[in-house]
Parts: C-alpha cells; structure tokens; sequence
C-alpha cells in the first residue's frame, strides 16, 4: 500500500500545476470534470494555441499514433478534433461552438470512452483576468461506463496534466513540467 501512495505522489509530482481541477459530480452513467486556471496570456493568444497548435501541448502518450503532432482542431462548425494515423485515422470530437477568445465547445468520447456507450461534452471559457486569462474547463460524460464512477478520477487527472501542459507551453515555449515540478516535496 506505501509503494502505491509513493508511486502516485510521484506521478502527480511530474503533472504541471493547473490550477483547480476537481471531480464536480460522478456516478454510475457518467462525470463532470471542472478545471480553473489562471494563463498569463490574453485570451485570444490562449485560444489560438490551444486550437491551432494542439500537437505541441498535447502529451503524445494520450493519443493513439504516439505522437501529439498528428492532431488538428479544425476551426468551424462541425470541425474534427481529429488524429492521422499511419493506415487511418481518429475522431475524438467535434467542434459544436467557437468564438475566438471566448469559448470552444465540443463533442465526443475520448480516448477509451470512444469504445464505450458513452459521449461527452467539453467546454473551454476564457475571460480576461489582471494578469492575462481565466481559462475555465468543464468534460461532462454520459452514458454506459463500466466500472462506473471510477472513470472521473482518471478523466480528471489527464484533463488536468494537459490543461497544465497548455499553460506550461503558453507561458514558457515548453509544455513538459519545469525542473522545479520534476523535484519531489
């Protein structure tokens, strides 16, 4: 049981600060996942990274090819958050709403709730605060989950490390946690 606590303090070690990342409400049909952190970035500048330079943040051992920079946001209506594959290729959500600088809402399963009877829904918010931007993250998921309400806790904790990464990548060029985040408390 110590070597699990051990191991786990370690691996959040390593996740960059985000800000607050909690899980709203779970159940046995499904979570919502909340995120709040402050950008030191204007909101447009936050935004356009986000969609335009996804494969530069996203960790690449949350994707299917291995590699973060076979990603794309297509910014339209209906536009695939999408991945290439070397014989194919993924759809991980749909764009349903954008307005540059304010909010990006879409569509879909992630990762293995794509193979569950199961959709969700993210929303990114961004309002200007002082020192640059509040970006606001909301995953809402419904439907069929085995095992249940233990699906929230491992939605969260990766939402969380890319919403750190994004932040790490906006505000210092590097997405991988700092030298500081890497030390152990």
């Amino acid at each position: 049981m110590c070597k699990k606590i051990v191991l786990a303090v370690m691996v959040f070690a390593l996740v960059p600060v985000t800000g607050i990342s909690e899980v709203a409400d779970s159940g046995a049909n499904g979570f919502t996942v909340k995120i709040v952190t402050s950008i030191h970035a204007a909101p447009e500048d936050v935004y356009k990274k986000l969609v335009h330079n996804v494969g530069d943040w996203w960790n690449s051992q949350h994707t299917f090819s291995g590699d973060a920079h076979n990603l794309s946001i297509e910014e339209r209506p209906m536009g695939c958050f999408c991945e290439k594959l070397a014989n194919g290729g993924v759809r991980h959500m749909e764009v349903l709403y954008f307005a540059p600088g304010k909010m990006l809402r879409m569509s879909g399963a992630l990762g293995p709730f794509q193979g569950m009877g199961a959709t969700g829904t993210i929303t990114f918010n961004f309002s200007p605060e002082q020192n640059g931007t509040k970006l606001e993250v909301i995953y809402a998921l419904a439907g069929y989950l085995p095992q249940g309400p233990n699906w929230a806790a491992a939605a969260d904790h990766m939402l969380s490390e890319q919403i750190g990464r994004l932040k790490s990548y906006i505000e210092t060029g590097n997405p991988g946690p700092s030298a500081a985040e890497k030390k152990p408390a």
